[in-house]
């Protein structure tokens, strides 16, 4: 196949991973409530294993360890910050016709970002070398199925529908493919590394300040229990991803 050709089925394929939230449509709305939150615990360990173990040192190494870094990051994590507020201010005034909490588009957003850059590096990777272009993709398939899963879950605990949920997170998903076609477009002229720390500060203000939270509202010693042993595998796995990649 020729270059374009590996980039596109890869970025469809990579897409499709988003739909991954099938397995829980069948589930009754009792079953549901008691998987959407080890998933959403899940989810949060995956992005702040993302964010640290994954996105912020490839920036270190992309851009070197230098002051404007961690300017994007902590750039991305406010932005989240403000566009969080906005959304709430509006809800709350009646302005705009929101009928699900602001995490929910604040993880599309994130994750639209975050597919972008990942399309943008495995499009990249396949246009210097076939092989190091499918190890790649192999490395980021790998952390975006738990991922996928958990933001399938946080926009279900926001309030989307299960059907829209799995739609708006597959449109997200489809970034990855617009990614790695511009990448074959660019050709490396572009430098997109600063992406990588201001996606970092999205995933952190995500997990941090919406997810994280909502882990803290349960009184039963079991779920507590449960939910802090799926933020730790939601760690666990991103750091060994790491070690892998």
């Amino acid at each position: 196949m020729s270059t374009l050709a590996w980039i596109i089925s890869s970025g469809v394929v990579m897409s499709g991973i988003s739909l991954v939230g099938i397995a829980l449509i069948p589930l009754d709305t009792d079953r549901m409530r008691r998987v959407v939150l080890p998933l959403v615990a899940l989810a949060a360990g995956s992005l702040l294993g993302g964010a640290f173990f994954h996105l912020l040192p490839e920036a270190v190494d992309e851009l070197g360890n230098e002051l404007s870094v961690y300017g994007w990051f902590v750039g991305g994590f406010v932005i989240f910050f403000l566009a969080e507020q906005t959304l709430l201010w509006q809800h709350h005034h009646g302005e705009t016709p929101l009928a699900h909490t602001p995490v929910g588009y604040l993880v599309l957003l994130a994750d639209g970002a975050h597919n972008l850059v990942g399309g943008l590096a495995v499009g990249s990777a396949f246009v210097v070398d076939h092989r190091l272009g499918m190890v790649t993709w192999l490395v980021e398939a790998a952390h975006e199925l738990p991922q996928e899963l958990g933001d399938f879950a946080i926009l279900v605990h926001a309030g989307f529908d299960r059907k829209r949920a799995l739609f708006f997170n597959f449109l997200s998903a489809l970034a990855f493919l617009v990614g790695g076609v511009a990448a074959y477009a660019l050709a490396g002229e572009v430098d997109v590394a600063v992406l990588l720390p201001f996606a970092a500060g999205n995933f952190t203000y995500i997990a941090a300040a919406d997810l994280i939270p909502e882990l803290t509202h349960q009184e039963a010693l079991g779920e507590h229990a449960l939910h802090t042993a799926s933020f730790a595998v939601g760690l666990v796995l991103l750091l060994a991803l790491a070690f892998v990649g």
